[in-house]
């Protein structure tokens, strides 16, 4: 054997065992990519049975759903600079195993407030855990095809993740609520394990050269920043419960201006912000937040409605409409790994363009035959092309989000994008409960899906014209995934 051969030998079998090793931290981070989209939508099926066991009242049962959506939201964007500071593998590690606590005390809850509490701890969890997930993908694969393959996978796991928690909602709580909260045990406990074994613990160095790690915290901005989308959550919650014009909303509403104010004017004159220039002035970064919140408008809220219409309106008990998701579960998946192939061959905006369209004629169908009493000839079609079109937006937005982002601040970027998808969703939930009232009819049903086909189609166009903006900026960029 030569020298050379001998050289070879050894720089091939590391080759090998790192492209295992970026392959196995996948697998971890998709599954728990996988828990956090499944325990947003696993509850909403269940939220019926834990009220009558609970006996909680309509207006405190939903904040089962809000105490989560108002951590989750109001923390991801700390957690977004606590990963590209102190290290997103430790971020991982102890974010996952905050969520599977509350889980597990969440499943032994004896009373309404043990279990909102639990919930409030799963969504400061998922808040950390989040961007988390997203900095490690930024860290393992380098910007261009290897991401773009590596978010397709991660894409169309958490976009399963979102369908199948309606269908194992309504299955779980026929035999038991306390089993949607139970199934995340196990799930963290393998994601823990795995990320000691395969997950890498170096983290990357910023645009000045200094690791990351160094800085400091901004503590001042992360307040104000955490308050204001805390604040405003809140507000759109009791907004949509309580009225508009109670003296709580407006309260949560007004300090929510006046946070977001002195966090604007603090990002200006501060030397240590939270969210660093570099992100500002990255227009993909700019482009997939837009992308994220239309998408939560759209068919991000249609299992909210589906819900409410399969199980109010037409009497399905919680096995029969979690298995009515299941055409809608399978499509979101189908989408998925459609978009991870068509991005690398049209590009991740031609994508988008696509999945927009499609959700957009899904919903459209489901808003004129939601009336009818047959699921195969009024449901099934709408929920298949809402589907598809769910899965491919999913993927796609998260690709150009994060495709011009450093490595070094992938996980603040990722944080950016999902509060922009939550917050959209807080919003849009308030607005459809409006629409919805107290005792929603056919009518309201159908303003409610026509209000979400109108956001499909808007980020259809929004995502058109962002994409020849950027291709007549830079042709070589619409062929960036292609290689």
């Amino acid at each position: 054997m030569t020298s050379r051969e001998l050289t070879a030998a050894p720089a091939a079998a590391g080759a090998f065992a790192a492209a295992g090793r970026a392959s196995a931290t996948l697998a971890v981070l998709s599954v728990a990519q996988f828990l956090i989209a499944l325990d947003y939508s696993i509850i909403y099926i269940a939220l019926p049975s834990i009220a009558v066991d609970l006996r909680l009242e309509p207006a405190l049962a939903q904040w089962i759903v809000s105490a989560y959506a108002v951590l989750f939201a109001g923390f991801l964007v700390v957690g977004g600079r606590l990963a590209d500071r102190v290290g997103a593998k430790r971020l991982f590690v102890v974010s996952i195993v905050l969520f599977g606590v509350a889980s597990a005390v969440g499943g032994a809850a004896g009373d309404g407030t043990l279990l909102l509490a639990a919930r409030g701890v799963q969504g400061l969890g998922a808040a950390l855990l989040q961007p988390a997930v997203l900095g490690l993908i930024g860290t393992t694969f380098p910007a261009g095809a290897s991401r773009a393959r590596a978010l397709a996978v991660w894409g169309s796991v958490g976009a399963s993740g979102l369908a199948a928690g309606a269908i194992l909602g309504g299955l779980l709580t026929a035999a038991s609520w306390r089993l949607t909260f139970v199934i995340n045990v196990p799930l963290t406990l393998l994601c823990a394990l795995g990320a000691a074994v395969w997950i890498a613990s170096a983290r990357p160095s910023t645009d000045e050269g200094a690791p990351v790690g160094t800085g400091r915290v901004p503590v001042l901005a992360s307040v104000l920043g955490t308050g204001t989308v805390l604040t405003l959550v809140l507000g759109l919650t009791l907004g949509s419960s309580q009225g508009w014009g109670s003296p709580a909303t407006l309260v949560c509403l007004g300090l929510a201006v006046v946070l977001f104010v002195g966090f604007v004017w603090n990002e200006g004159v501060s030397p240590n912000v939270l969210i660093e220039p570099v992100l500002r002035r990255t227009r993909s970064l700019r482009a997939g937040a837009a992308a994220t919140a239309l998408y939560m408008a759209s068919v991000g809220s249609e299992f909210y409605l589906l819900t409410l219409l399969l199980q109010e309106m037409k009497g399905y008990t919680p096995v029969r409409a979690g298995l009515a998701f299941l055409p809608l579960a399978l499509m979101v998946t189908v989408g998925s790994t459609t978009a991870g192939r068509a991005v690398r061959r049209f590009g991740a905006a031609n994508v988008l363009v696509a999945g927009f369209a499609v959700a957009t004629v899904g919903l459209l169908w489901l808003s004129l035959a939601l009336h009818g009493d047959s699921y195969a000839a009024d449901l099934l079609p709408g929920l298949l092309l809402s589907g598809f079109g769910h899965g491919v937006i999913y993927t796609s937005m998260f690709i150009i989000g994060t495709h011009d982002v450093p490595a070094a601040h992938q996980g603040t970027a990722g944080a950016l994008l999902t509060t922009s998808q939550y917050l959209s969703g807080a919003v849009t939930v308030a607005v459809l409960t409006l629409v919805l009232g107290g005792s929603p009819g056919h009518g309201d049903f159908r303003t409610a899906f026509l209000l979400t086909t109108a956001a499909a189609a808007l980020g259809g166009v929004l995502a058109a014209a962002r994409g020849r903006s950027r291709a007549s900026a830079d042709p070589a960029l619409s062929r960036a995934h292609h290689k």
